[in-house]
Formats: structure tokens, sequence, C-alpha cells
């Protein structure tokens, strides 16, 4: 019966750290975003010919609206930590087995479906520990490098398009992941979106300290970040859009007026049915197993910051 808390978030609340990694999140984010506005317009990618599903929605500007997206099998393939990951792998940032053990702390999350506490400190002390010392600007120049290799050619074309309509509508669009925020900014950066909201490491003077903002943005923690972003941008939620492809971000989903199941899993397909959500699926075949390895939700985060995009791995002296 445990697995069945996730089908709606009333069976796990906000707690005060998810509230604390919300609103770090959320002042991030828009930081983020003001730098970029002052540096000028970014190169991005075109953006792609195809319409929006639905030409009545978004509503052209509307400025008291705007979107949120999920990151891992939502806009990308697979998860983004573990593209990160591989980069650095191939950089020599951290040794085979080290790689073996995050793949497999990835796996036991998706197939255990909850965090256990216990695994999930354990996962979260040894990254951290391994971040603390590095650069901030560091992990940000190997990020884009990494984006290039790895994870521009998998983004979801029609997730993609979405997030354009949005923006033609006038519009800002949000990435909303577990995923460190510095990963994320590049991400939204590269495909031309507002920002990013994600897991914040604390840094001083562009230093890791080794320690987390809160908790990881997931599940509650994710809807506290676009509720005190939506409070900090004058937004109207009930106005807004979120999307993402996984139960877990229910909380999210259900703080909107208009919410989108993308690439579901089993459970939220089953719920956003049963709550009259939109659908898409942009997989092959209706029930297509998720690309590359799942989603590190729970565990990929845990790094924070910039730091979670190197969990598990030390660089060699």
């Amino acid at each position: 019966m445990a697995a069945l808390g996730w089908l709606t978030p009333r069976r796990r609340s906000a707690t005060a750290r998810s509230v604390l990694a919300g609103e770090a999140s959320a002042e991030a984010a828009r930081k983020t975003a003001l730098v970029e506005a002052g540096a000028g317009a970014p190169a991005v990618e075109a953006p792609l010919e195809e319409p929006p599903a639905e030409p009545e929605f978004p509503v052209a500007g509307d400025d008291l609206a705007a979107a949120f997206f999920d990151l891992d099998n939502t806009v990308m393939q697979g998860a983004a930590i573990f593209h990160f990951g591989r980069g650095l792998y191939k950089r020599e940032f951290f040794q085979r087995r080290e790689l073996a053990r995050f793949a497999w702390q990835q796996a036991w999350f998706r197939l255990a479906g909850v965090e256990d506490p216990e695994h999930m400190q354990d996962a979260r002390d040894s990254a951290l520990s391994i971040v603390k010392g590095h650069k901030v600007s560091e992990l940000m120049a190997i990020g884009e490098e990494i984006y290039d290799e790895y994870m521009a050619e998998r983004i979801w074309p029609g997730t993609r398009a979405l997030a354009q309509a949005h923006l033609d509508a006038g519009q800002k669009v949000w990435l909303v992941t577990a995923a460190p925020v510095e990963t994320a900014t590049i991400i939204a950066r590269r495909l031309g979106l507002t920002g990013a909201l994600g897991t914040v490491a604390e840094s001083v003077d562009g230093v890791y300290t080794g320690r987390l903002v809160g908790e990881p943005l997931h599940g509650p923690a994710k809807a506290e970040a676009v509720r005190a972003l939506a409070a900090a941008e004058g937004l109207d939620l009930a106005r807004c859009a979120a999307y993402s492809d996984s139960h877990n971000d229910i909380p999210m989903l259900s703080l909107v007026g208009h919410p989108y199941a993308i690439n579901p899993d089993t459970k939220l397909r089953k719920h956003a049915r049963t709550n009259d959500w939109r659908l898409r699926d942009y997989r092959t075949g209706r029930k297509a197993v998720k690309v590359g390895v799942p989603a590190a939700a729970g565990v990929g985060a845990i790094a924070g910051g910039a730091a979670a995009a190197i969990a598990l791995h030390r660089r060699r002296k």
C-alpha cells in the first residue's frame, strides 16, 4: 500500500527542508535569469516548426501565466545527471567502480519506487564529500561541453515544441528538476527558456562547501519551488501549466490549472486519466521503455548544485 502514496500529494507533505529547498531554488533561478537577461540574448538552437497541439492554449499575451517543465524523460530522454556523469567519466573525473556504483544507485531508486531515508542519506553524504572544494565555474564550463556531447541530441522534439508555444505566447518557461541547478540552467539557456529551478548546493566565494541548501528538489520540494517562484513573479498558478513524466511530480502538477502528463509512468498515467489531465507520449510505442538509465530524481540529485553532476566521482590526481 505504500506505493499508492505517490498517487496523491497528501501522503507526503512538504517538510521544512523541502520548503527551504524550494525557496532557495526559486531565488537562485530568478537571480540567474536576471543575469542572463543582462548579458543579452544567448545563442540558442533554432526552434522547431511543429505547431502547438492545442491552438487555444497557451493564451497569447497572458503575462500572469507561465509554464514549468520537468527535465528527465519529459524534456530530455533519460537522466541529465547520468549524461553529465558520462562526460565527466570521459574526462577522468572518477573511476569505473564509482560509475558502476552510481548506476546501481539509480537503478535501485527506480526499482524501489520510493526513497529509503538511510539509503538516500548515505548516497547524499558520499556525493557531497566529493563535491566539497570544487569551483562552480569549473563545473559550469565542463557542463557546456557535455551538453553538446551527450544532451543536445536527446531533447524530445514534441516537448520542446510545447515549451516554444508558451514562449511564442509571451510567457516565461522554467525547467523544474532535481538535477543540480547549474546543470539545469545550462540546458534551459541552450533551449532558449527563461531559467531553471534545481537542487541548490551551498557555495562560498564560488567554491562548494559540501552542504545542500534544504534538500534535493524532488517531490514536494518541486511544488514549493514553483509556489515560491510564482509568488515572486506575480503569477496566477490557476493559469499556469506544468509538464512531467513522473508520479513523483503530482504535487507540482496539482498546483497549476493546466497539468500535462508527458511520457507518463504507469502511476502518473492512471492519475492523469482519473483527474482528466492532458497526456502526451512522444516515445516509440504506447508502452515504450524509458530511454537510457532511469531518471535519478532522488538519487542523482543528492549531490545538489552542479556538484550533483559529479556524484560519486573523484578527480584523479
